[in-house]
């Protein structure tokens, strides 16, 4: 029986704040989330190492009648990363690909209007960016947004998140940018859910809280 690690994604982001003290109060430093289940865990981690807080909008390109399970994904930038080995075993035709990747773009880029609004994206160039999820199952979500940020200059990604998928975690690893922060890495993974108390979905509207009172916490140090 598996037992729940995580009350929340708030008490995972707390946990994970404590794996990244060493970038605490590095002005260097800005904590980006991925929407919309990472914000209120990189809201945590953004508040304890009082570092700036952004989105990066990353969408799950899913399977033709299971949307559930991604093929790859796309980001800002006009990004798309795929899991090639699935798509060719499953025999997915490159339109279909195509016209699940443009449908996923108009909802990245109605995300990006909806949580920042008019203010524009937080600058990243030689910075150390810690881009923070609220798990690692397949990899393939993180892994584009990894490849959108390097086209940005950062000086180092740091991807974060509270519990991943051992395997995942060590493939980002072995990357020459980047350096991988998996609070705990427990086998069998199976799903990122199954280590939550409470794993509902997060609100585009607690999305927006959660930025606006990110943004409030700075304008006042």
């Amino acid at each position: 029986m598996i037992t729940k690690f995580f009350k929340d994604r708030s008490e995972a982001g707390r946990f994970l704040a404590q794996k990244l003290v060493q970038y605490e109060n590095d002005p260097n430093v800005v904590v980006l989330a991925l929407p919309r289940g990472g914000v209120p865990v990189a809201y945590q981690v953004a508040r304890a190492l009082k570092a700036p807080l952004d989105v990066f909008v990353v969408r799950k390109l899913g399977l033709p009648g299971n949307e559930e399970y991604g093929m790859g994904a796309i980001a800002s930038g006009g990004i798309r990363v795929l899991n090639e080995e699935v798509v060719s075993y499953l025999h997915i035709p490159a339109e279909v690909v195509d016209e699940i990747t443009a449908e996923e773009f108009t909802e990245l880029e109605r995300r990006e209007r909806l949580y920042r609004g008019s203010r524009a994206p937080v600058d990243i160039t030689e910075r150390t960016v810690i881009i923070v999820d609220d798990g690692l199952a397949t990899g393939s979500t993180m892994r584009a947004a990894v490849k959108a940020l390097r086209k940005k200059n950062p000086k180092k990604i740091v991807v974060a998140v509270p519990v991943g998928e051992r395997e995942i975690c060590d493939s980002f690893k072995k990357e020459v940018d980047t350096i991988a922060v998996c609070a705990i890495t427990p086998e069998p993974f199976t799903a990122v859910g199954l280590w939550y108390r409470n794993f509902s979905q997060t609100t585009d509207a607690e999305v927006q809280q959660l930025l606006r009172k990110a943004q409030e916490t700075r304008a006042a140090a």
